[in-house]
Order: C-alpha cells, then sequence, then structure tokens
C-alpha cells in the first residue's frame, strides 16, 4: 500500500501551483470584491492543457484519472484561489463525463476539443427550484418538434450561466406520470445556449463572487436532436456518472482551502507578537491548529483513497460521498480557526481567511447535504432501513 504520489503526479502538482502563482491574493481579493469571472485564470489553465487532465487523449484531453484531477483541483484552491479559482474550472473536469462516456465519437469530436481548449465554458443545467435534489422530480421539458427539442423550464444554482455558451441540461422528455419508472423519460443534452430564450439571473451569495450562481428561465430554445447524448428518456443514468467524480474534486478542494488558510494562520501565529513573544508559542493557538493539520491529513487520505477507487473501476460511492462529508467539515474548521488564530484581524478583508472562510460553506452545502450523505452511508453501509 503505498500512500505517496507519483513523480508524474508531483510534476502535475508543481505544474499548476506555478500557474497559480501568477495569480495571487491581490487577484482573488479583487474578484471577490467586485465579481466578474477570472478570465485570465481560466485561459492561463487552459493555455498549458489542463482543462482536459480528465479527458480522452483522442481529442486533445491528457487521459488522466481523477485522482490526478483532484490532485489539481487541491492546488488550485491551495494556491489561496480558494473556490472562486477551483469553481472556474471545476464543470470541465467533471461535468462533461457524460459525455465522454456516452456520447457518439462524433459529438466528442465536436464538443471536446473547443472546451479543453478554453474557447467553450460551459455550465451544468440540472437542479430546480422545485425538486432540489429529488432529480426525477424535475419539470424543464422538452418536447421534439421535427429535428429539434423545445425546451422550457426553470433551472436554479447554475455556476457560469452568465459567461457560458454551453448547456449540459437534463430536461424531462417523457410526462412522469407516463413512465413506470420515476428515473425514465428525462433526456441530456449538450448545447449551445441561446440567449434570447434564456435568462440567467444572477443570484447575490455569501461567497465566491468571481464565479456567478444563477436562476435561469429557459421559454422555447430550440436544440437540435442531435446534441441530445445517448438515447431518449435515459439522461438520469448518464448524469450519475458524473456524481463520485464531482464528490471526489469538490473534496479535494476543500481539503486545499483548509490547507491555505492553515498555513496563514500558522504564518501569522509565529509573527505576531504579544506580551513580548508570539502568538504561536501559546498551546492556546498551538493545538487547534495542530487539531486542524491531523483533520485535513484524514480528509486527504480518505478523498484520494475513493479517487483511487474510482479510476481502478471500482465501486466507490461510500467512500466518495465519505471524503465529500469529512473534507467539507475539515476544510470548514480549518479556515474558522485561521479567523480565530487572527483575532480582530481575522474579520480584515485584507489577511484573506475571512474570505476562506465564507467560500468553506459551499463544501458543507453543494453538491449533496451531509444529511443525504449520512442516509447513504446508513442504508447502503451500514443496511440500515431508507428514512425518506
Amino acid at each position: 500500500m503505498n500512500f505517496e504520489f507519483s513523480e508524474e503526479q508531483r510534476a502535475i502538482r508543481d505544474a499548476v501551483a506555478r500557474i497559480c502563482a501568477r495569480f495571487g491574493g491581490d487577484y482573488w481579493l479583487h474578484h471577490d470584491r467586485d465579481g466578474g469571472f477570472p478570465h485570465e485564470f481560466h485561459a492561463a489553465i487552459a493555455a498549458d492543457g489542463w482543462l482536459g487532465i480528465a479527458m480522452p487523449e483522442a481529442h486533445g484531453g491528457s487521459g488522466l484519472g481523477i485522482t490526478e484531477a483532484a490532485l489539481m483541483m487541491e492546488t488550485i484552491a491551495a494556491s489561496g484561489a480558494g473556490f472562486s479559482g477551483a469553481s472556474a474550472v471545476h464543470m470541465n473536469i467533471f461535468g462533461l463525463h457524460p459525455v465522454v462516456v456516452y456520447a457518439s465519437d462524433a459529438q466528442k469530436a465536436r464538443w471536446l476539443p473547443p472546451l479543453i481548449a478554453g474557447k467553450d465554458k460551459a455550465c451544468f443545467g440540472v437542479t430546480e427550484p422545485g425538486s432540489g435534489l429529488n432529480t426525477t422530480r424535475l419539470t424543464t421539458k422538452a418536447v421534439r418538434d421535427g429535428n429539434d427539442y423545445v425546451i422550457s423550464g426553470q433551472k436554479v444554482w447554475i455556476s457560469t450561466a452568465q459567461v457560458a455558451n454551453k448547456i449540459l441540461l437534463l430536461a424531462r422528455t417523457t410526462p412522469i406520470e407516463e413512465t413506470r419508472n420515476p428515473v425514465d423519460g428525462l433526456s441530456l443534452f449538450y448545447a449551445d445556449i441561446d440567449r434570447k430564450t434564456f435568462e440567467a439571473r444572477a443570484i447575490e451569495k455569501m461567497g465566491r463572487k468571481a464565479v456567478d450562481s444563477n436562476q435561469v428561465f429557459i421559454d422555447g430554445m430550440r436544440i437540435p436532436a442531435a446534441d441530445r447524448i445517448g438515447e431518449e428518456g435515459k439522461g438520469f443514468r448518464y448524469i450519475l456518472d458524473g456524481l463520485n467524480p464531482e464528490r471526489i474534486l469538490v473534496a479535494a478542494e476543500a481539503v486545499g482551502l483548509g490547507r491555505v488558510a492553515l498555513q496563514s494562520a500558522a504564518r501569522y501565529a509565529g509573527e505576531r507578537i504579544v506580551f513580548d513573544r508570539p502568538i504561536g508559542q501559546n498551546q492556546s493557538i498551538q493545538h487547534p491548529l495542530a487539531q486542524r493539520w491531523i483533520e485535513l491529513e484524514a480528509a486527504s487520505l480518505l478523498t484520494y483513497r475513493a479517487a483511487a477507487l474510482y479510476d481502478a473501476g471500482q465501486s466507490c460511492g461510500a467512500e466518495a460521498n465519505a471524503a465529500k462529508y469529512f473534507a467539507g467539515e475539515a476544510g470548514f474548521k480549518a479556515c474558522e480557526t485561521a479567523v480565530l488564530t487572527h483575532g480582530g484581524m481575522g474579520y480584515a478583508k485584507e489577511f484573506h481567511v475571512e474570505r476562506y472562510f465564507r467560500e468553506a460553506m459551499i463544501p458543507r452545502i453543494a453538491p449533496v447535504s451531509s444529511q443525504l450523505i449520512l442516509c447513504h452511508i446508513a442504508e447502503r453501509v451500514l443496511g440500515l432501513p431508507k428514512s425518506y
């Protein structure tokens, strides 16, 4: 059993870190204050080919695994970019996995190269206001009309919808009352966004102002049937292929965010002099920071075990969910402790830890709640009866 990263994996981490070093704390502080998508950062990541880290080599990607993708995303978050930087490229890594697995060769040749090159930006259109995580109950409709589908409905918490030109969209092509199983009748599309029939209203939120989140209204947007992925009515099954990678990547990002917060706190504790001694000399400061390090190390092990299982083609639902849960909590506690270590200055934007703390709420909430993860573990691992 080897817990060390390979030479190639370390080289990936170092190369990504070098790109991130060009975008320091002031860059992310500016975007946190003023908003605006970090196009320069996205372009820099794309220029070196990293947007295709887990995409097939045949279409311009690197053909690597979720382990390497997770290491990349942890490195981005740990650079100080946090979830602002990670979310700017996150969709590329997991979101198009159904395309990689289920799209035709012609579709992949058409869709993947411009995404990998950074020419296309995509958003993920699944969640709806009335259904939340109960995806089988979504109501956005796709009605066949000749060679097109006509889409109408609403989506919510759709990231990058302000800047994206493509959408991976799940919509109901058969009314649920006409299906034998609620998971049937949902179809998956990867299509151009028509701004005349697609309205994205930005949601004001606690953190990550650099990457927009939106309520989306779709009214009669036409999508060619050629942009449907796989069979009609099988879309719900297709998106399941992206769920475990997403949980693993979010866990890695939470670990990265926790690491940069912890580093900031330890550095401050070593430099801040009170009563003629650094505050880091006091055990009341030392011990919480040491505990956070232990928790982040444990979260990292959970995360990369889940990634290794996924890359080996083994079942990893419980492990991916456990990693997301534990890393979300460990990252949050590290960010909270970083703010408290800084005292009053932890509340000041110039020290960045208050930004990390706000962003640390994201992996505790998304893409699935902690409560549903606990339900999953209770039912699928411990064999307890379903509670909902």
